[in-house]
């Protein structure tokens, strides 16, 4: 009985990259081995050969009726797991007191901010959750959180099960329960979720694999099933999605440094001094150039975690019982002992977390062309829907400007400045990198007149008003003739009591203020 030999030939050479596998012409950060078929095929099928070589695998035919030389063999298929969404739930964390965005969060929680003229800040990590097609949403609350709740029940409902399936938001606010542990609120991020960790172990979460962690404060587009799939990929227990960063904002954020593989080997939370310079790496691990990796010689975490359901839940409950905050205390000491990877983010994104960042980032949406732009028909913003009507401009002069829907402008100039829905702005008006609002409610004809009549300001800004380097939060009444330019450069102050404040050299006129006709500030 003849014999001849096949040999199977691999169709990449897999690396092993914190337990995943890992194409190795990229020891880092890899890509997914792809085929014909998109699938995952570490083999091809070859022709027989009859010359035995060391070194690969043999297979014997023994059969008369098999023609040897054209002899074919499948190899096996081995698939790497697809991240699904129906197995992965997100937490959005919806922040604390906000004293960095002050006053802007005197009457509302952080992700209820306005931005962008028409959307809030918890519109971007919903919209981010809905376009990655993950429908199990839980957002946790504690301060003001009036205006963040009615927001939310009127633009996430996914109904009552029928037409989303298993896809639910639910909202998770501060409560007491009974024990010594339940009389206390939110003490951090972490010790938010430990508070309603009976929620996550509940019989409709059972299948949910993966949790996202996410933050109500930040501007940026992604897509979380790629953050999902490296996770899943590299066999991580937490994976922490991270970005090349600057000196002069590194110690705002949480630092990494990493090995070749991509595992985080030390988390330092917000590094000040000596303990900051003892964080810079060479990021061109991460793809940078030269040129930008001296730009960039930190790694900063943007606050966005994966973790597997399991360990979450074990490293809350029972290793780390009393640590309250993921960045400072779960994160660095989960390090040691766990595989927490880092996912590259290279796009767009800033966190929101000061009111001159805040500013900023408004005033970029209107720069050609923008670092980031609500519209992209693929990967939408959701926002509340409110059935305004067009705006109308009657001979305006508008320059690198966003105009929100349901505005009035007559005769007045905007430039490099932001339009919030319901605006009004009157004859002779002047706004110039201002960020406006909006109003929550129309004044009609009749109101206005009755209120100029009696010496009263009505909602909007009036006739012949100057405002430069402002925001002007929602329903503020600015009258006739009114300067606001900050002309002595103040960096701070506090005046309420007339209407406004000034933070880091920017005015912001309070909600609901009236600034009298002839102000100047």
């Amino acid at each position: 009985m003849d014999s001849c030999c096949a040999t199977l030939k691999a169709n990449a050479l897999p690396v092993k990259v914190g337990g995943g596998l890992r194409n190795q012409s990229n020891g880092f950060w890899g890509e997914r081995i792809k085929s014909r078929d998109s699938n995952t095929q570490l083999f091809k099928s070859v022709k027989s050969e009859r010359k035995i070589k060391s070194g690969v695998v043999h297979s014997i035919l023994t059969s008369p009726d098999i023609n040897q030389d054209n002899a074919t063999f499948q190899a096996p298929l081995f698939e790497t797991q697809k991240a699904d969404p129906k197995n992965v739930a997100s937490i959005i964390l919806g922040g604390g007191a906000g004293t960095r965005l002050f006053p802007l969060t005197s009457r509302r929680a952080k992700p209820a901010v306005p931005i962008g003229g028409c959307y809030r800040l918890i519109d971007i990590p919903m919209s981010n959750c809905i376009n990655s097609s993950i429908k199990k949403i839980f957002i946790l609350t504690q301060f003001n959180s009036f205006s963040l709740n009615r927001h939310l029940a009127r633009t996430y409902n996914f109904g009552d099960g029928m037409n989303f399936g298993d896809g639910f938001v639910e909202v998770l606010a501060a409560t007491q329960t009974p024990g010594e542990a339940g009389k206390k609120w939110f003490q951090g991020t972490a010790d938010a979720v430990r508070q309603f960790i009976w929620v996550f172990e509940d019989a409709k979460n059972k299948n949910v694999e993966h949790i996202v962690i996410l933050s109500g404060d930040h501007l940026y587009r992604m897509n979380y099933l790629d953050f999902v799939q490296k996770h899943i990929d590299t066999n991580a227990d937490i994976t922490v999605s991270c970005i090349p960063m600057d000196e002069t904002r590194a110690s705002d954020y949480g630092l990494m440094k990493i090995d070749r593989s991509g595992r985080i080997v030390q988390f330092a939370e917000k590094p000040k001094g000596i303990d900051l310079e003892a964080m810079q790496v060479d990021t061109r691990v991460l793809g940078l150039s030269e040129l930008d990796a001296m730009k960039n010689p930190y790694i900063a975490s943007m606050g966005v975690y994966v973790f597997r359901t399991d360990v979450l839940l074990r490293l809350l409950r029972f290793s780390y019982p009393s640590s309250n905050d993921f960045g400072s205390e779960i994160i660095p000491a989960a390090v040691r002992d766990h595989n927490v990877q880092a996912y590259l983010f290279n796009d767009y994104w800033e966190d929101i977390g000061t009111v001159k960042s805040f500013f900023d980032a408004n005033l970029a949406l209107t720069e050609q062309p923008p670092k980031f732009e609500f519209n992209d028909p693929k990967t939408p913003f959701y926002t509340s829907p409110r059935f305004l009507p067009p705006t109308k401009v009657e001979k305006c002069r508008i320059m690198d400007a966003i105009i929100s829907h349901g505005c009035f402008l007559r005769e007045c100039s905007v430039q490099h400045s932001i339009v919030g829905v319901r605006s009004r702005l009157e004859y002779g008006a002047e706004l110039k990198d201002t960020m406006m609002m909006g109003a929550d409610y129309y004044q009609t004809e009749e109101e206005i007149a009755s209120l100029l009549a009696n010496g009263k300001v009505p909602v909007g800004v009036g006739e012949n008003t100057k405002i430069w380097n402002c925001i002007i939060d929602k329903n503020a009444k600015i009258g006739r003739n009114v300067v606001i330019t900050n002309g002595d450069g103040v960096e701070e102050a506090e005046r309420p009591e007339d209407g406004f404040y000034i933070r880091s050299g920017i005015t912001v006129v309070l909600k609901n203020a009236t600034i009298k006709d002839g102000t100047i500030i």
